[in-house]
């Protein structure tokens, strides 16, 4: 059974956090002629209303992407995944979120391809819908961790793919490291990026986990916003983990989570940290 709606939380802290990092890196993929694969394993539905009565339940945009997606004095970095935003409410007013698959798609170029997985079956009908006329978007239902291996290694030889787990079962950071195992020995020049809330009992054996697969270039970002969302079930912090990221990707993730954890924080200051858990 899978029960997990993002509806309730799109465009929280957590969701600005990955987006603005998905940005950089799709842009830093798309800095080379050469064309390349987006595969993502719980692609979601493509598109959020936070009007709908799920998004105001608990309103966790109002503590994300509602504090910055007008401000004026954000990076540089950050105007690709701000100006999305914008363009999904021209109007002005926030009423819309794009989903990670319709921000990255907006980046790439023709001949650049995406699979999209996901397992909720209504979720996974109206991601079709979103890019019905786009033949070069694959829309798949099914378990993301395991469907991933049939689309490594790709043809372009050029792959970003996204872990974007909803974490709301037992077992799923082992899952996540499994998924890596198996995608870096079918794909090792891939850059591999997943998403994880910070769980502070969890992550000293995660972290372990991670530098026994014995591979290298792993990158971790994290965000903590200084005191628990109460509305996001208490989550005070995410992270993300990047495997070969691009060239010049650890210092824009530097500056942009700098800037989120200081705007997105709640009461205490925010913190964030950029380091490499496994270097070259």
């Amino acid at each position: 059974m899978h029960a997990y709606r993002h509806l309730f939380h799109a465009g929280n802290f957590a969701d600005v956090f990955k987006h603005a990092l998905l940005v950089r890196l799709a842009l830093g993929l798309a800095r080379k002629e050469k064309p390349f694969l987006y595969v993502e394993t719980h692609a979601g539905r493509g598109s959020y209303d936070l009007a709908h009565p799920w998004a105001q339940k608990n309103r966790e945009f109002a503590a994300g992407v509602a504090r910055v997606w007008q401000r004026r004095d954000a990076p540089e970095l950050l105007q690709p995944y701000l100006d999305a935003v914008r363009s999904a409410n021209p109007d002005g007013t926030l009423r819309r979120y794009p989903g990670s698959p319709l921000l990255v798609r907006r980046l790439q170029r023709q001949g650049d391809r995406m699979v999209l997985i996901e397992l909720n079956a209504e979720d996974c009908r109206a991601l079709a819908r979103a890019f019905a006329d786009d033949r070069a978007v694959k829309v798949e239902r099914g378990d993301g961790f395991r469907l991933l291996k049939a689309y490594l290694p790709p043809p372009e030889r050029r792959a970003l793919v996204l872990i974007d787990a909803a974490f709301d079962a037992p077992g799923e950071l082992g899952r996540v490291v499994a998924t890596l195992v198996d995608a870096h020995r079918r794909f090792a020049t891939g850059v591999y990026a997943f998403w994880y809330p910070l769980m502070p009992a969890a992550m000293p054996a995660f972290d372990r986990d991670l530098v026994a697969t014995g591979i290298r270039r792993m990158l971790r970002a994290e965000v903590e916003t200084g005191g628990a969302h109460a509305a996001a079930q208490a989550l005070s912090g995410c992270g993300m983990l990047v495997v070969n990221p691009p060239f010049g990707f650890e210092g824009e993730a530097r500056d942009v989570c700098g800037w989120l954890a200081s705007v997105l924080a709640v009461g205490p200051p925010g913190a964030s940290r950029v380091d490499w858990l496994v270097p070259e």
